[in-house]
């Protein structure tokens, strides 16, 4: 086995360790891949090594930084998973007013580095979610409509390619690489080892907006979907809320309304006045730092959950019968099933402002996303909550058009066009520029044009324990610079 593992860098976890049902456990608690390998890298050599290795061996490559894909696919069964959460160093530049992290960040290291030095970052919601993959996929968040989505700051990339090299991909250098990366999704071109974004303007303080609506009927969730709508039309775009109807074991049916807006709160509670009169609304609108916004919406995450959901963008006002149809769409949950819902991700604003072939990120025109979602605890009910899903998203799917690479669905059909319209034939030939092996593939991967060089996959034999390497020793590995304009 020492023989076999030759070349691989970094710190090695195979399937006989003891540590190894959790460190190959992704968010998603109902999705269970049994890699062959996880090799948890510390440097770029590391990397390298990983997919130098992989190309000797045939062996499929997976990269996960958070190892939150909702479908799994930072993982997978019998495969080769680089895994960058060791990578996280993270640095800022205030004289070029940029920020340099590594490919294993988190938003939550991010956020806290920034923070302690009065900036904002257009991150995610989540605190576990890899800034990698959240930004390549597109990146919204909870300051879109204000800053941009997470690939709208990008201003540079280091990818280790299918050879093992590093290459850098800019606006000036590897231009056509560095436009398929923003918006196309993690995994498909390279390992992104490092990234750099544009800082954002320094802030002080934040409105978090905070609207909860307990013990509704289905009426009360149709008008509120109709309120939504309504007010996201003629939306200030300092402000970005997400809001939700849901059907849930504990609270029933429901509602809520979660943002941030760059603004004082009386100002806030003004363009909030609609949502703030419904009835059963109770609310806090209060002024808070950037980094206690963030962390109080990031503390409703759990650790992990088992859960299927589907995501659509909305391009069009939904007439009263459509919005109807929606709110049926949870008004019965599946058996087991401890919650459902719909959740609703405010385009518009910064998003809408940048043209669309200006990037990967096709659908910027919407006018925000849509994500059904249920959540079982009982592993006995895990089918019926996905026939749940694919029961209901055929219509969904009928009022609505493409899905967000970032909340992937697995059963889509012709799922390019779904996750990239018509920029899916431009990948395709970048994905044979710069992956011509397609050494990186994953289900729902870009293919190059060319398909017919992919390697053969790799099939292991059965090995025993002797001389495996323990991974179970400390893997945090934290460096935060600081480069000041003094």
């Amino acid at each position: 086995m020492d023989e076999f593992l030759e070349g691989l860098t970094g710190e090695i976890v195979l399937p006989f360790d003891f540590s190894y049902d959790e460190l190959r456990q992704g968010y998603n608690s109902a999705v269970q891949k049994y890699p062959f390998v996880i090799v948890y890298c510390f440097m770029i050599c590391d990397v390298s090594n990983a997919v130098k290795w992989a190309r000797r061996h045939s062996m499929p490559v997976r990269i996960r930084s958070g190892g939150h894909n909702y479908e799994g696919y930072s993982n997978g069964s019998c495969t080769l998973v680089i895994d960058l959460s060791c990578m996280n160093n993270i640095v800022i530049d205030e004289c070029e007013e940029l920020i340099y992290i590594e490919g294993g960040a988190t938003n939550k290291d991010v956020y806290e580095f920034v923070s302690s030095k009065g900036y904002p970052f257009p991150g995610g919601t989540c605190p576990a979610v890899g800034v990698s993959g959240y930004s390549l996929g597109g990146g919204w968040g909870l300051s879109c409509r204000y800053l941009g989505l997470g690939c709208d700051s990008l201003t540079e990339i280091e990818l280790v390619d299918f050879e093992g090299e590093i290459i850098r991909a800019n606006s000036n250098c590897n231009a056509d690489l560095f436009w398929a990366v923003r918006g196309a999704g993690g995994g498909n071109f390279g390992v992104i080892v490092s990234m750099t974004f544009r800082l954002p303007e320094p802030v002080d303080k934040v409105t978090l907006i905070e609207i909860d609506y307990l013990n509704v009927d289905s009426e009360e969730q149709e008008n509120f979907l109709i309120l939504w709508q309504a007010w996201l039309n003629n939306a200030d775009d300092r402000m970005t809320l997400i809001s939700r109807i849901y059907n849930s074991e504990a609270d029933g049916l429901a509602m809520l309304v979660r943002g941030i807006f760059y603004g004082d709160p009386a100002e806030a509670k003004i363009i909030l006045k609609d949502f703030l009169m419904l009835n059963n609304a109770i609310y806090s609108v209060e002024e808070v730092t950037f980094l206690e916004a963030v962390t109080i919406i990031g503390s409703t995450y759990p650790e992990h959950e088992k859960f299927k959901s589907a995501s659509r963008f909305v391009l069009k006002d939904f007439n009263n019968n459509e919005i109807k149809n929606v709110v049926n769409l949870i008004r019965d949950r599946a058996e087991g099933s401890v919650y459902a819902g719909l959740s609703m991700y405010a385009l518009g604003g910064r998003v809408s402002d940048i043209d669309i072939d200006d990037t990967a990120f096709y659908f910027r025109n919407a006018k925000y996303i849509i994500w059904l979602e249920t959540v079982w605890e009982e592993n006995e009910y895990a089918e019926e909550n996905k026939s749940w899903i694919k029961n209901r998203f055929p219509y969904l799917k009928s009022i609505t058009t493409g899905s967000y690479i970032n909340f992937p669905y697995i059963e889509l059909d012709n799922y390019l066009k779904e996750y990239f319209g018509c920029h899916k034939e431009k990948l395709k030939y970048i994905k044979e520029k710069y992956d011509p092996l397609n050494i990186f593939s994953f289900p729902q991967g870009i293919e190059p044009s060319n398909n017919e060089c992919c390697p053969v996959l790799y099939k292991p034999t059965l090995f025993n324990k002797e001389n495996l390497w323990n991974a179970d020793n400390n893997i945090n590995h934290r460096e935060f610079r600081y480069v000041s304009k003094k």
